[in-house]
Order: C-alpha cells, then sequence, then structure tokens
C-alpha cells in the first residue's frame, strides 16, 4: 500500500525505513529539505517540502491514492491537524497522530483518532518494569473499557497451562513474551520461567485479576 508520513524526524525516517522493507510505497513531508539527509540511501519514495495539513502538498504525495497516513512531527497541532485534513479530506481511514502532551493524547484518542504518546508510553514502559505487581496498560480501547496489560504471576503459575489463567481470572492471554519473542498461546502453551503474560481484560476487572494472579493458583 501507499503510505504518507508528515515528519522526516527519527521516527518518520525509521518508519519509511521499516515500510518499505515490507514491500509498500512511501511519501515524506517535511518543512525542512535537510530533514531528508536522515533517510536511508536506499529509500526510493517520494520527498516533499511543505506542510503537511496543506491540501496541494498531501495531493503532491499522493494522499489520494493512500491507504495510511501518520503524522510524526515534533509538534502536536500540526499533527492531529493534518491527521484530521487525512482523515476527513481524503478519507483517510488508518491515520495515527503521534502526541507529546498525554492529556490531549487521551482526549483525540476518544474522537476517533488514534495516537501515539511517546512520553505516555515510554513511562508505562519504565513502570511496567519497575513495579509489575502495578500493571500500566500496554493498550486501552477508546472507551476506556478493555485494557491490554503485562500482568506479573505469582511463581506457582509457572508450569501449568496458560489456559488455566482464562480459566480461573475470566480474562483472555493474548500473548506471552518469552525470550524477546511474542508467543501466541495455544491450549497446550505452558508458562515459564521468565515468561512475560500480557492479558485482555475489563478496566473494572483489572485490580482483582492482578491481585488474583499475583497469588498461588486455587487448586480445583
Amino acid at each position: 500500500m501507499h503510505v504518507v508520513i508528515m515528519g522526516c524526524g527519527r521516527v518518520g525516517s525509521m518508519l519509511a525505513r521499516g515500510l518499505e522493507k515490507r514491500g509498500h510505497t512511501v511519501a515524506i513531508i517535511d518543512q525542512s529539505a535537510d530533514a531528508f539527509r536522515r533517510l536511508s540511501p536506499a529509500y526510493t519514495g517520494r520527498t516533499i517540502v511543505g506542510m503537511g495539513f496543506d491540501r496541494e502538498v498531501l495531493i503532491e504525495a499522493g494522499i489520494e491514492d493512500a491507504e495510511a497516513f501518520a503524522a510524526v512531527s515534533n509538534g502536536d497541532n500540526s499533527n492531529i491537524l493534518a491527521a484530521r485534513v487525512a482523515r476527513e479530506t481524503f478519507g483517510i481511514s488508518n491515520v495515527v497522530a503521534r502526541i507529546y502532551d498525554p492529556g490531549r493524547a487521551e482526549v483525540y484518542q476518544r474522537l476517533g483518532i488514534p495516537t501515539v504518546g511517546t512520553v505516555r508510553w515510554t513511562v508505562d514502559q519504565m513502570m511496567r518494569r519497575l513495579l509489575p505487581e502495578g500493571s500500566e496498560p500496554e493498550w486501552r480501547d477508546p472507551s476506556a473499557t478493555v485494557r491490554l496489560a503485562e500482568v506479573h504471576v505469582h511463581a506457582d503459575w509457572i508450569g501449568r497451562p496458560a489456559f488455566d489463567i482464562e480459566k480461573a481470572t475470566g480474562a483472555r492471554v493474548a500473548f506471552l513474551t518469552r525470550l524477546g519473542e511474542g508467543i501466541l498461546p495455544r491450549a497446550d502453551t505452558v508458562v515459564q520461567e521468565g515468561d512475560l503474560v500480557h492479558v485482555v481484560m475489563l478496566e473494572r476487572d483489572a485490580a482483582a485479576i492482578e491481585a488474583q494472579l499475583g497469588t498461588k493458583p486455587e487448586e480445583a
């Protein structure tokens, strides 16, 4: 598919490289031509100097044929404005905006504009490692009803099927991280020492489920 990116900083340039490696076409927009120096020498996509929320600039970048748009400049206002233009003017449904202000990110997320809050993401990652018994959501749906979180499990859950966690809590084990790689659990998948357990659960049940998994499993 064709993807238009606004912002050729470290994130934008890496995103462009990753998309091209996966066989997609890319056009990247930035106010400064110097920013394109960050692109890999192997980059074959288009580079456009201009504002990413300008209609003519977006058309030059191929927005009319695009299936996705990413706004990753260093300005929250510019990113949100560009994301709205891409969605509302050009009908791009797959849109994401980078937002530094966590409060504003949550507002726009609830309005249906997917956002990536870099500060909040970093803090959440730190919290997850420092305080594993108090998991921070890895993802939360816009209505704040469902969360995906890495949950600390008591040592006695080790060696038991991941499905036992689901039966005991009513939550869903979305995946395990084992030696740095994600694993989708099957009926016979057993939780091993060192596994990180990622659970999908209702927000209202999160505290109870985390407390339950933090203690020994009840024997049937």
